[in-house]
């Protein structure tokens, strides 16, 4: 079974240790998760933290070098400033939680987080389509008005025609600029929405199509990795290729797996493959990942292997990966039941008991 508190010697004072409970045999129960890595790393840069349990990735944010680690809270250690001015300030640099950004900041504007400023320019565009939805409105106004006006004018007998014959020219010289201006605006609409297309295509080509999934599948019992399928399709991979990966990894006789809540694995691909297959689906409680915590560990572990190394594909990602899983497997692994021995062995031991 997946662990149902916090792991042992963190719990509250005064309260009794928690022990985290595993299966009682290899291939009982699986451990799975999703994690997401860069088409192509140099060695150089740094592996970010990636999510994709929402159905989008979102990416950390690149850290600035040299930059020192701040947080809202430390401006309550500057002693010259007073209680009022910090509270104004820790409010500000609090406001992307709450979204109130009407007031006018009481200090120095300091430069938007990456989220602020996705959310800002969604809010910006979603205020130019009210605009603009209110501008096809009057001009409708507009034509109809003008409709009635040529309507009257042809209703006319030939002389009161020819009384109004000044009038009318300068009605449809008026309209004819009007016109104009419309095209005008229609043209700048085009514009701004080809420019806003291909921001979003942008967005997308940095958050989805140059990431590459990986499905990690961990033992729950020996930790052993029993493998580490790769998605190209990244951020987009679907959730009937993750129930395919599985069903060619799982164990024959497994009883239980366990993942977080991700929309990869709330899905009904993966609800047919447990009827099919007869085991059972275990989704974490929501904000408590130590429960899936095997996988999670296991995945840090990789990317800290990963780090140090280069690819520029998935087909050189996966002879590295290739190579991580039996060194993995092979290796002393402390958190097993007898610190030391590797998944491997351990596995082999319980299966000669």
């Amino acid at each position: 079974m997946p662990s149902c508190g916090p792991p042992a010697g963190r719990g509250k004072k005064g309260e009794a240790e928690k022990k985290a409970r595993n299966a009682d045999e290899p291939g009982q129960a699986v451990n799975v998760d999703l994690c997401f890595v860069p088409l192509a790393h140099e060695k150089e840069d740094k592996l970010p933290a990636v999510s994709g349990s929402s159905g989008h990735l979102v990416v950390e944010p690149p850290k600035v070098v040299g930059e020192e680690k701040r947080w809202p809270g430390q401006v309550f250690t500057e002693t010259e400033l007073s209680y009022e001015t910090a509270m104004h300030s820790y409010a500000q640099q609090t406001r992307d939680r709450l979204l109130r950004s009407k007031l006018e900041p009481l200090l120095p504007e300091k430069e938007p987080t990456h989220w602020r400023k996705e959310w800002e320019a969604r809010a910006q565009r979603h205020a130019v389509l009210q605009q603009r939805r209110q501008e096809d409105e009057d001009w409708r106004t507009e034509r109809r008005a003008h409709h009635q006006i040529v309507d009257a004018y042809r209703a006319l007998t030939r002389r009161k025609r020819a009384e109004q014959a000044a009038d009318w020219q300068a009605q449809k010289e008026h309209w004819a600029q009007r016109e104009q201006a419309r095209l005008d605006v229609l043209a700048r609409r085009k514009a701004e929405n080809q420019a806003w297309h291909h921001r979003n295509q942008d967005r997308q080509q940095t958050s989805e199509r140059s990431w590459l999934a990986i499905l990690v599948v961990t033992d729950n019992c020996s930790r052993q990795c029993l493998g580490l399928p790769i998605f190209e399709s990244g951020a987009k991979v679907t959730a009937y290729e993750v129930a395919q990966a599985l069903h060619a990894l799982l164990p024959k006789d497994l009883a239980f797996l366990i993942s977080d809540q991700g929309t990869h694995f709330r899905s009904k691909a993966l609800t047919q493959l447990a009827q099919a297959t007869g085991f059972v689906h275990i989704p974490i409680y929501r904000h408590r990942p130590q429960t899936n915590g095997i996988a999670e560990r296991f995945v840090r572990t990789m990317k800290e292997w990963l780090q140090d190394l280069s690819w520029t594909g998935s087909a050189e990602l996966s002879v590295l990966l290739m190579a991580f899983c039996p060194a993995y497997n092979n290796r002393p692994h402390q958190g097993l039941p007898i610190p030391g021995l590797s998944p491997n062995e351990f596995a082999n031991r319980l299966w000669l008991m």
